[in-house]
């Protein structure tokens, strides 16, 4: 019955079990404290229809009735609650990647980051699981296509980027590691700005060849089916 309800509205079961996932990553941000009331948004690409959480709706409130989708021209194809106004952002990232969700947040401490530097220092190595040190996107006014672009440019051969007086923006294969990206990047914000808080004394950083050697081991890493 439930299937025959989201056929006759034009949502194919592969876009509902999707919706389902985008909204429980949605409110894990939340949970998570990454973002605050509806700040950040989250998308998932599922064939050429871009599902993303729609604008100024808190998270707790989304149903399965709330589906929204775009095409990769931005033109809403499901639903009729206006989409995200980061989908310039969103969209830029899927035209540009072979990315099948993103993931934007407020985290407080990225953030922070985002206005003191140009780049986040290596504080960590889990900056290789980003593809490198993960530079700072220059300030735009947000939903703008001159966001997009500098985000762009700051993702450039890495998963995830700061925007700087703004947030963080990560990619992956799937929500989850799109989720998982943002909240390493987040931490390893936190760990930067609590070792550069001692006074009288300045963290160690790694250097480019140690963050490439860490890159080769995390190709193999985790299980292997």
């Amino acid at each position: 019955m439930a299937e025959q309800q989201w056929e006759r509205r034009g949502v194919r079961a592969e876009e509902a079990r999707a919706w389902a996932d985008l909204v429980a990553t949605a409110r894990r941000t939340v949970a998570d404290g990454l973002v605050v009331g509806t700040s950040g948004n989250v998308s998932v690409r599922v064939g050429e229809t871009v599902l993303v959480t729609p604008s100024g709706v808190p998270y707790d409130r989304l149903t399965p009735d709330d589906v929204t989708g775009v095409g990769l021209d931005g033109r809403q194809v499901l639903g009729r609650l206006v989409p995200t106004s980061e989908l310039p952002m969103h969209l830029a990232v899927y035209r540009t990647t072979d990315a099948r969700a993103v993931v934007h947040t407020h985290a407080v401490h990225a953030t922070a980051v985002s206005t003191l530097v140009r780049e986040l220092p290596l504080i960590h190595y889990m900056a290789a699981a980003l593809g490198g040190p993960v530079r700072v996107a220059p300030y735009a006014t947000y939903g703008t296509d001159e966001l997009a672009e500098n985000m762009l440019h700051a993702l450039t051969g890495r998963s995830g980027c700061l925007l700087q007086n703004h947030g963080t923006i990560t990619h992956g294969a799937t929500l989850d590691q799109a989720y998982d990206r943002t909240a390493q990047l987040e931490w390893m914000c936190r760990l930067w700005l609590t070792a550069s808080s001692v006074p009288g004394l300045t963290p160690s950083l790694l250097s480019p060849e140690q963050l490439a050697q860490v890159g080769e081991r995390l190709r193999g890493y985790g299980q292997r089916g």
